[in-house]
């Protein structure tokens, strides 16, 4: 059984429950959507495949390593004396600014959008997260909002905000329309 050991097979047994019984949900609304051609079990279907993906993907991992500490790992500490300190004021302006950032980026989302407002809220966060390069920010940002756009828009055709204002919903309506034309290719 490779480095796997009890806590493992229960973790992977319950998160494969999870994964059956959301699949075995999705049979009672299995309906057809006029304007969507995989019918309304077709996005919470990629969710559960997702999730079945990323416990199989953990259940391999701790397979092949264990619960092992891996070296340069992030989010792993060398000792459990290091503590973050709260007390700084910028660490505090930081932490605001994280939290704060998704409550911004939700509210305007009826006047901007997702389409327009997307790019710039992945940059925030991980500007914020503490990557200053900006050529690094805005690849990653990019990769991230096509990957995006391919998953909601193209192959999932989910209905997205559009926005309200005129240089944002005109933005949508374009992102909308290259859609459109790509959805007829097929």
């Amino acid at each position: 059984m490779g480095r796997l050991n009890t806590p493992h097979l229960i973790e992977a047994a319950v998160w494969f429950a999870i994964v059956a019984i959301f699949f075995g949900y999705t049979f009672e609304f299995n309906q057809p959507i006029e304007i969507y051609k995989f019918g309304a079990t077709g996005w919470p279907r990629v969710v559960v495949l997702l999730l079945l993906l990323a416990t199989a993907g953990n259940l391999y991992y701790q397979y092949v390593h264990g619960s092992a500490v891996q070296p340069g790992r992030v989010g792993v500490a060398e000792s459990d004396d290091s503590e973050a300190d709260y007390s700084n004021r910028s660490m505090q302006i930081k932490m605001l600014a994280v939290l704060l950032t998704p409550f911004i980026f939700a509210w305007l989302l009826k006047p901007v959008g997702i389409y327009f407002g997307a790019p710039f809220f992945i940059a925030a966060v991980i500007w914020l997260f503490g990557e200053r390069r900006w050529r690094s920010i805005w690849t990653t940002t990019l990769v991230i909002y096509f990957i995006f756009l391919i998953m909601f828009v193209v192959l999932l055709n989910a209905p997205l905000p559009q926005g309200n204002m005129s240089p944002f919903y005109d933005y949508s309506g374009w992102i909308l329309k290259i859609n459109t034309n790509i959805q007829n290719l097929w």
